[in-house]
């Protein structure tokens, strides 16, 4: 779960749902002209099929808050369960259950004003973190699949709402590891596609590096040595060791 109280103020909404619906879509040409879905990725116990079957739950769990808000709390909790039903399917219903619920989402993300709250799981949020959010969840997922089948995910601009997530997600990061969160500035910059900065520039606190490898780390797709992240002071230091943007 994502800690909801993430200040994306500042995100532009109609790029976001563009990008998201971006990023799903290069994903299903990918899995689509891949007649095996069984290979394990590096989510222990998931296959291909189980990351669509994850995303595509997902997305049916938010037209459910969107759609049916009182029925919302009785939806379930368990990832690898949901997951291991939606892969039992076979591939061809599964692939349209995830086209269908993403077109779905989308448009219903597109109508819905940008501050209108709904349930979520523990908390309420709007589209605007619900968007950052999906791109976020599919874009990470999705780099498990690229992996796994030894393709390149070319970073676009889509990974600036995957970054924003990480940056807005720091004093959750120092909070899960339990750790003090630090009352110092911190100062972000990151380069290639999705780059950008945040924070004051004169902070002391820092962390450079591209945003591809920013949002591989605190989706937990790679490990910190496996990046080109710099860390300038003790807490940006300790800070990439922790980084996340879930629970």
């Amino acid at each position: 779960m994502v800690n909801y109280g993430l200040d994306l103020s500042g995100v532009d909404l109609d790029a976001a749902l563009v990008d998201l619906v971006a990023e799903g879509d290069r994903l299903e040409a990918v899995v689509a002209g891949e007649r095996d879905w069984s290979p394990g990725t590096p989510a222990v116990g998931w296959t291909v099929a189980h990351q669509i079957a994850h995303l595509a739950k997902a997305d049916t769990n938010v037209l459910i808050a969107l759609k049916d808000p009182a029925s919302f709390a009785n939806v379930g909790t368990d990832a690898d369960g949901d997951a291991a039903v939606g892969a039992a399917q076979p591939r061809e219903v599964l692939l349209e259950q995830w086209r269908t619920g993403r077109v779905e989402l989308s448009e219903a993300l597109g109508e819905l004003p940008a501050d209108r709250a709904f349930p979520w799981f523990g908390s309420e949020l709007n589209a605007q973190l619900m968007i950052s959010l999906r791109l976020m969840e599919t874009w990470a997922h999705g780099q498990d699949i690229y992996d796994t089948l030894g393709i390149e995910h070319e970073p676009t601009r889509g990974l600036e709402h995957v970054a924003a997530l990480g940056v807005a997600g720091r004093e959750m990061s120092f909070a899960v590891a339990q750790l003090a969160v630090p009352a110092e500035p911190f100062r972000v910059e990151l380069t290639g596609p999705g780059g950008g900065s945040w924070g004051p520039e004169d902070a002391e606190q820092r962390i450079e590096g591209s945003a591809l490898d920013f949002c591989l780390r605190v989706t937990h797709r790679r490990d910190r040595a496996q990046t080109d992240l710099k860390a300038v002071g003790e807490d940006a230091d300790s800070w990439l060791d922790v980084a996340r943007v879930f629970l």
